[in-house]
């Protein structure tokens, strides 16, 4: 009965979309070109993108580039100096009195080869899931693509998806002989995922060139019903590397148990301190300064589809924390994570030692209100409070006996805050009746659970932000078998199309 009441769904949004005349010129090339789309999205995956390997990443660059210029799009790199280049598009539409300006990265999350099924940049098509036994499958040569298939590869979901389809959706326009109504501009950066460090030196270099009406950010995944949504911010972040000291190297555990301080077991002790059972922050102040939401937001909140249980069993969760608050709600707080734990080794490399160290690496979602600096703040008081004294650099064998309790804390550059665009804008209106014309009733959300660098286009451009995310929920996004769901890559171009056209 649930699939029979989701194929239905689907159909009724199918034939909603039919009703924006660019989204169903998009749907109609895409049918025709089904494996080209694919083959040159499958071309682009196969190119390694790491923010930080400038050869490769440059190639990345070019390639895009060339997927741009192929649609009649003027193009150029933006640079400054030690940074990888963004790749800057521009489609002028006479007379227009509106700019848009689509945004998405093409660099990738770091990754380690072997955690993967398949090799991450040697794109592959499974029909279906990994872990619901997903076989590998070849390209066919003709005929329509399945859409339930996957493509897996690092970057697949985020972010070249939302390149591919925009290139796949200017095809379709122009194929259909639907012109642009609004000026067209295009971003694609190149350190997203390494914390977009030079974005805002560039974006203030190019103030006049990226002068518009809107940003369109096309990162993220779609409602976990498989919904589109429109979100209009995204949560800051904020990381540290937390290391804890106890010997000057590893003892025997008999020997030395019971005496010599394991710093294991005191960044338990730290860490646990952060959070209660219910997964509540009890860092002094840490909510303190919150925005809180519009009533127009609020109702938002209210009104998205309640999926929680439904996530719970697709994650195999016994329950979840937030005090009986749903998924959605908790979006618009603050949250602190342990992002990962180590000290010595484990499993069948465990050796009977007190560690000399344990390390921590937390990340911290910052909402509208809750700066970088403030939540940093708050951490290192609570650190303190906790009887630690706090160092920044690496500590000799004078500061390790001078304090009983030593922590080094060390903040990960690339940190921003949070932004979040009102839903009342005529802009954000706008963008939300195209979206609905073009797939059916969206979901609307104030705040997306990951960090995109709105802030940046907010303070230095003063223009609004509105994401519209295109990937599946259950893309593994940052970790390993990363994947798109072709049904995402179809609709994605067809959403595309229509704001392309709005």
């Amino acid at each position: 009965m649930k699939t029979f009441v989701i194929a239905l769904g689907l159909l009724a949004v199918a034939a909603q979309a039919q009703q924006n005349p660019a989204a169903a010129a998009a749907r109609n090339w895409r049918e025709a070109h089904e494996r080209a789309i694919v083959a040159e999205f499958m071309e682009l995956l196969a190119m390694p993108n790491l923010a930080r390997d400038e050869s490769a990443i440059r190639r990345n660059a070019a390639a895009v580039s060339a997927v741009l210029e192929k649609r009649g799009v003027k193009t150029r790199l933006l640079e400054v100096p030690g940074a990888p280049p963004v790749v800057f598009g521009e489609l002028a539409t006479p007379g227009a009195t509106r700019t848009l300006i689509f945004y998405a990265h093409y660099d990738g999350q770091p990754l380690d080869p072997k955690e993967w099924a398949t090799p991450p940049w040697q794109p592959v098509l499974r029909n279906g899931p990994l872990d619901h036994n997903g076989d590998l499958v070849a390209l066919p040569s003709s005929g329509p693509i399945d859409p339930e298939w996957r493509i897996y590869a690092r970057s697949a979901s985020d972010d070249k998806a939302p390149i591919v389809a925009i290139a796949a959706a200017l095809d379709g326009l122009k194929a259909s002989r639907i012109a642009p109504r609004s000026n067209l501009k295009f971003v694609f950066e190149g350190e997203e995922e390494a914390g977009s460090p030079h974005l805002a030196q560039i974006i203030e270099n190019n103030k006049g060139l990226l002068a518009s009406d809107v940003w369109l950010i096309c990162d993220g995944p779609v409602h976990q019903s498989r919904r589109q949504q429109i979100v209009f911010g995204a949560r800051g972040i904020t990381e540290f590397d937390i290391t804890l000291y106890g010997p000057s190297h590893e003892l025997h555990s008999g020997h030395y148990g019971n005496w010599a301080p394991n710093p294991a077991m005191m960044l338990a002790r730290l860490l646990s301190s952060m959070k209660d059972d219910d997964g509540r922050v009890t860092i002094e102040h840490f909510y303190d300064g919150i925005e809180p939401l519009s009533e127009t937001e609020k109702r938002a909140v209210a009104e998205a589809p309640d999926v929680d249980r439904d996530l719970m069993r697709e994650l195999w969760l016994g329950r979840t924390e937030g005090g009986g608050k749903k998924l959605v709600e908790l979006l618009n707080l603050p949250s602190l994570n342990v992002r990962g734990m180590s000290s010595a080794r484990t499993g069948a490399q465990a050796s009977n030692v007190i560690p000399a160290t344990a390390a921590a690496t937390i990340d911290i979602r910052l909402v509208k209100g809750i700066g970088t600096e403030m939540a940093a703040r708050r951490v290192l008081e609570h650190i303190r409070g906790q009887g630690y004294f706090i160092t920044e650099s690496e500590p000799d064998a004078e500061m390790r006996m001078a304090h009983p309790r030593l922590a080094k804390v060390a903040a990960i550059p690339g940190g921003y805050n949070a932004s979040r665009t009102s839903m009342d804008l005529p802009i954000s209106q706008l963008v939300l009746r195209t979206a609905d014309s073009a797939r059916g009733p969206v979901v609307r959300l104030p705040t997306m659970g990951g960090s995109v660098p709105l802030y940046m286009i907010e303070e230095i451009l003063h223009a609004p932000t509105i994401t519209v995310p295109i990937a599946n929920h259950d893309n593994n996004q940052h970790s390993y078998n990363e994947n798109l769901r072709i049904r995402n890559l179809w609709d994605g171009i067809e959403l595309m199309a229509a704001l392309l056209a709005m």
